[in-house]
């Protein structure tokens, strides 16, 4: 009679660097779709500091969209705080590299920790759905 397993870890970073990479690619690509979808699409509006009503929206759906990028790339609950984080930084780090100085607005500070944690509590969520379906214990020889 053999044990399933529930998960073997092991540590890869080649795989974590993929996975930031494309949780990154698709936290700009559909950041860049639904600024496209409410106005004409320009790197100016992915990395301004300027907020308004219409990027505030657009960025609570982009870290919607981000839950479900940790959900379907990641898929455990506990590290979406670590992807979240690094997102969100390298969002900073190119938003200061593109402006050429530090955020100054309060606004800009307060949507991206809002979004931030919107992305990580969704994906916790998420993740945490589909950890917690039952896992089989017993296999059978029938299954092999």
């Amino acid at each position: 009679m053999k044990f399933g397993k529930f998960r073997l870890t092991i540590w890869d970073p080649f795989l974590i660097t993929l996975q930031i990479l494309t949780i990154q690619a698709s936290f700009y690509s559909s950041l860049a779709i639904l600024i496209s979808a409410i106005q004409s699409p320009s790197l100016n509006y992915i990395f301004t500091y300027q907020i308004n009503i219409l990027t505030l929206l657009v960025y609570l759906i982009n870290a919607t969209c981000g839950s479900f990028y940790l959900w379907s790339f990641v898929g455990r609950a506990k590290p979406c705080l670590d992807y979240t984080v690094t997102c969100y930084f390298l969002h900073f780090l190119m938003s200061w590299t593109y402006n050429g100085f530090l955020p100054n607005t309060w606004s800009w500070w307060i949507i991206n920790f809002v979004a931030a944690s919107l992305m990580t509590f969704g994906g916790e969520y998420f993740c945490m759905k589909s950890e917690i379906i039952a896992i089989p214990l017993l296999i059978s020889t029938d299954d092999l």
